[in-house]
């Protein structure tokens, strides 16, 4: 917590730490579509005592997702850090599908092309800068399918995103096996090994 803000009471930062609780949940299991007095019933507070916390939607969304963002950008950063550009493309395929499972809304909010949603505009600006540079060295190794662009791993986001519906046991197997499915089709065709059409 930041030193210069005020200390909030103690049932007023419980009010606060239960709503954040809640959100994350329902935005996990469910994506964004989840409404306000939802959050507030499954926090156990008013929606007033919400609002007093957080002011708007977006507020609270953005908190919500404040360990995601940071997960998150940790996998671009090992990605482009290492030396061969394709294993750290192919690691983040991986991982970023992982998380993908485990919390649907964030990747609602981190893939949305509508404005009025798309909350974490900074956040992916800076991350697809990142993984612009690590695209273009691993087409330039020849490891990665020439026509490959950012806005196919995108897609691939969102095709994942499907996962999260799959029964809870097999959501972690389900992701590893569509990333392995999905590296493969994006590796640049070499010597006996046609392009993917």
């Amino acid at each position: 917590m930041d030193r210069d803000l005020p200390r909030l009471r103690a049932d007023a930062q419980d009010n606060r730490d239960r709503i954040l609780v809640a959100a994350r949940a329902l935005f996990a299991e469910n994506g964004l579509d989840v409404g306000m007095r939802a959050i507030a019933r499954r926090a156990g507070v008013g929606p007033a005592t919400l609002y007093r916390r957080f002011p708007t939607r977006d507020d609270l969304v953005r908190e919500a997702f404040t360990e995601e963002m940071h997960e998150c950008r940790q996998i671009v950063v090992d990605g482009v850090a290492d030396d061969d550009p394709w294993r750290g493309f192919r690691t983040v395929v991986h991982r970023l599908l992982a998380l993908n499972v485990r919390n649907r809304g964030f990747v609602d909010a981190l893939t949305s092309a509508e404005p009025a949603r798309d909350l974490l505009v900074g956040h992916r600006r800076e991350l697809l800068g990142m993984l612009d540079g690590l695209v273009s060295r691993a087409r330039a190794a020849g490891a990665l399918r020439a026509d490959f662009g950012l806005d196919d791993l995108v897609l691939i986001l969102r095709a994942g995103r499907g996962l999260a519906l799959a029964p809870e046991a097999t959501r972690a197997r389900d992701a590893a096996r569509f990333a392995r499915l999905a590296v493969d089709a994006l590796r640049a065709p070499g010597p006996g090994r046609e392009q993917p059409v």
